[in-house]
This record gives C-alpha cells, sequence and structure tokens, in this order.
C-alpha cells in the first residue's frame, strides 16, 4: 500500500475501530444512547434513561386506573480516560496499518482495558449473588443457580452473558469438560481454554473483574424496629464500635423477608438478597448500624420487592465471612449495565483534531495533536467520556468464590 498522509479523521476512525475490537465486558453491555450523548458535552454531564413501565394487575370488570410513573434514573459522564504519546510529523507519512500498529492500537487497547475495568466496578450495585465467597468454583452448578435467580427476577431471557476472572474460568471448564454440549463449543474449550455458550449464557473471561473485601463484621446482627420500610435499614447487635462493619457491595438476608417475582409479586421463595451501597459502621453500647440498601424494601404496589417488612429482633445474615476476599464475576442481561459515550468538546489552536463516532454502537473517540511550547514538542492523544449505569440490578447476579 502506497504511503499518505494521514489526516486527523482518518487517525479518529482508526482509533475508535481498535478500541471498539479491543472491548470486552464493554461489547456486551448494552451501549444504546439518547440522541443528546451525540451533542458535545463534558465531565459531569447527565443524562436521563427511562426505566420501562411496572404494573399491578386488578380483577373485574370496573377500571382501577394506575397513575404512570415515568422514571428515571441518571447516567453521568464522570469518566474521563486518556492516552498520550509523540511522534512526529514524519511518521504520518506510514501507511494506517503500520501507523495504526505502533501508535493506535496499543493506545486504543489500553483504553478500552479501563473502560471495561470501571464498568465491571458496577457489580458493587448487585445485590443478587450465588457461590460462596473464598470457596472457588469446581463445577457449572453456580451459574445454574444465578441463571435461576435472573429468572426469579424476571429477567428476559437471550442476551444473557457470564464473565468470570481466569481462576474461576479454570474451575468451571474443569468441571463441565464431560458435559454434553455441541461438539465445537467443546473443541472451543480444549483449543481455546473459553467456554462459549452454555447453561443459556454466552461465557467470557475478563482480567479485569474486580475483587471485593467482606467488611469486618461480627456479633449477632438483628433488625432495630419492626415495619421498617425503604432504602434505609436500623439494625444493631453488631460488635461494637467497628468502622467497616459492613462495605460497600456486602450482600445480606434479612430472616422471613422473601423476594417477590416482579412481574406476578408472588413470593420467589428465596430470602431477598440486599446490597449494602455504602459502608458502614457500628456504634458503641449495643452495636448500633443504620444500613443503606438496595433494593428498598418495598411491601406492595408496583415497586413491590419483598413480601413482607422485616419484623424487629429478625436476624440478618451476611454472605461471606468477615474480611474475605471474592471475585464479583458477574451473570446479566446486556441491558442490566449501560455505558453510555458522549462526543468531547473539540479544542481550537491546535495542530491536528477531530473525533469519531460509531453510529451502532454509540462509542466516540477523539483525536488531538498539539505543540508543547514549554517542551518543543508535538503531543497526541486519545480522550474518550463516558459514563456506566446500573439500569436493571435485578438483571444481574455476582458469581462469588
Amino acid at each position: 500500500m502506497a504511503n499518505t498522509l494521514l489526516t486527523s479523521s482518518v487517525i479518529a476512525k482508526e482509533s475508535l475501530m481498535q478500541f471498539k475490537n479491543a472491548l470486552g465486558f464493554t461489547r456486551t453491555a448494552n451501549r444504546q444512547y439518547d440522541t443528546e450523548f451525540g451533542k458535545a458535552r463534558k465531565i459531569g454531564d447527565t443524562i436521563n434513561v427511562r426505566k420501562p413501565q411496572r404494573f399491578t394487575v386488578s380483577d373485574g370488570a370496573a377500571v382501577s386506573k394506575q397513575a404512570v410513573v415515568n422514571e428515571n434514573v441518571q447516567l453521568t459522564l464522570d469518566q474521563r480516560k486518556h492516552v498520550a504519546f509523540e511522534f512526529s510529523s514524519q511518521e504520518l507519512t506510514l501507511d494506517i496499518e503500520r501507523f495504526s500498529e505502533n501508535y493506535l492500537t496499543p493506545a486504543a487497547v489500553a483504553l478500552a482495558n479501563k473502560v471495561d475495568q470501571t464498568g465491571l466496578l458496577q457489580a458493587q450495585n448487585i445485590a443478587n449473588a450465588v457461590g460462596a465467597p473464598g470457596t472457588a468454583l469446581t463445577s457449572i452448578d453456580t451459574a445454574i443457580d444465578a441463571g435461576v435467580l435472573l429468572d426469579n427476577y424476571g429477567t428476559p431471557m437471550g442476551n444473557r452473558h457470564i464473565i468470570l476472572n481466569p481462576k474461576s474460568q479454570g474451575g468451571i471448564i474443569k468441571g463441565s469438560k464431560s458435559l454434553f454440549q455441541a461438539g465445537d463449543e467443546i473443541a472451543k474449550q480444549y483449543k481455546k481454554g473459553v467456554m462459549g455458550h452454555a447453561a443459556g449464557f454466552e461465557f467470557q473471561m475478563g482480567q479485569n473483574v474486580a475483587q471485593h473485601t467482606i467488611g469486618a463484621h461480627g456479633g449477632t446482627p438483628l433488625v432495630n424496629g419492626a415495619s421498617q420500610t425503604g432504602t434505609s435499614l436500623a439494625t444493631d447487635g453488631w460488635t461494637n464500635s467497628i468502622t467497616g462493619i459492613l462495605k460497600k457491595g456486602d450482600v445480606f438476608t434479612i430472616a422471613d423477608v422473601f423476594g417477590v417475582n416482579p412481574l406476578t409479586f408472588e413470593s420467589t421463595g428465596e430470602l431477598q438478597q440486599f446490597v449494602v451501597t455504602a459502608d458502614a459502621n457500628s456504634g458503641a453500647s449495643t452495636g448500633p448500624a443504620t444500613l443503606a440498601i438496595y433494593p428498598a424494601i418495598a411491601t406492595s404496589g408496583s415497586n413491590q420487592t419483598v413480601t413482607a417488612s422485616p419484623a424487629d429482633g429478625a436476624e440478618i445474615t451476611v454472605l461471606g465471612a468477615a474480611s474475605v476476599v471474592t471475585p464479583m464475576n458477574l451473570a446479566y442481561h446486556k441491558d442490566a449495565f449501560v455505558l453510555g459515550c458522549a462526543d468531547l468538546i473539540m479544542p481550537r489552536n491546535v495542530d491536528m483534531s477531530s473525533y469519531a463516532r460509531d453510529p451502532e454502537s454509540g462509542l466516540s473517540i477523539r483525536f488531538v495533536r498539539y505543540y508543547d511550547g514549554d517542551a518543543d514538542q508535538l503531543v497526541s492523544r486519545l480522550d474518550i467520556l463516558f459514563g456506566w449505569l446500573t439500569a436493571h440490578p435485578e438483571w444481574a447476579c455476582r458469581i462469588q468464590a
């Protein structure tokens, strides 16, 4: 291929292609975006994402009207990442393949890795959890349990994925190599060390799966006060005066508080799991601690989450032993997590600048080259502006090990 002078537009488009190809977890998340994302944005801007309506069913011929509640959740563009490097004007005479190999592909891979890493931290927002923290996975049974939990909470079929850290994936592959499945999937396990499609999920390995350290919980924790609802729970009975008695991301259940299917509002037969949304400390004397939790405790209406409010003195059970470190592997529907990627404002008075947006995925990347007079150098940079949203936490499940 003949060498041609590379323009900023060509560089931006090639960077975007390499970035898109290098994505892992992000590739399987929802990347649909509001048209507002197509406008120039800055860090801290927010976009509303509408959640689907939930209704209850009434009996008889007489109409029972329900208010339409347009529930929106905000996706904040709070992540600004870049890779900066230097190349000379002479390098612009390279063909795009060599230029991409030397500069753009390594930069795009680094950016994609960071986007995946921040996306996988959304696992801290998930209450559904299976597996025993600190106990390695040895079979596909835990993945099947995760599928059951997703079914219990009305997760749509199809577009279901599981992402595992290398150790967890290895354990499941060893334990499932004798399962009956398509020959090409078995070949994939042996040749590439990956699982492919099994148990209703598309499996992938992710080196960026986040680790979670369980809080230093202790004592005999109990609900402190009857008829509590909402996203705050008063408790006591913890070990006195402990900082981090529970950590953001810890999961617990309450005796006799069962989850409900969001479509039928019938009990799932399983204790509702709650996730702690902020670190909690215990006080002196009776070990009190007020917990910020998800989901909210709601006992009726279209947003009902549980069969009953916890009783005063109901026992609280934390998933996992104190201070254990566990990977937050994820089973999830594509729409559980949303990535929003916005166009960055284009700077003026620079040597080269352009951005590229992929209309299919909503991904956007900006390329700029400018002269640094202090160092007497030409500096190039690739920038992305994005934000993650856990849009449907009930459509995801942590697989802990």
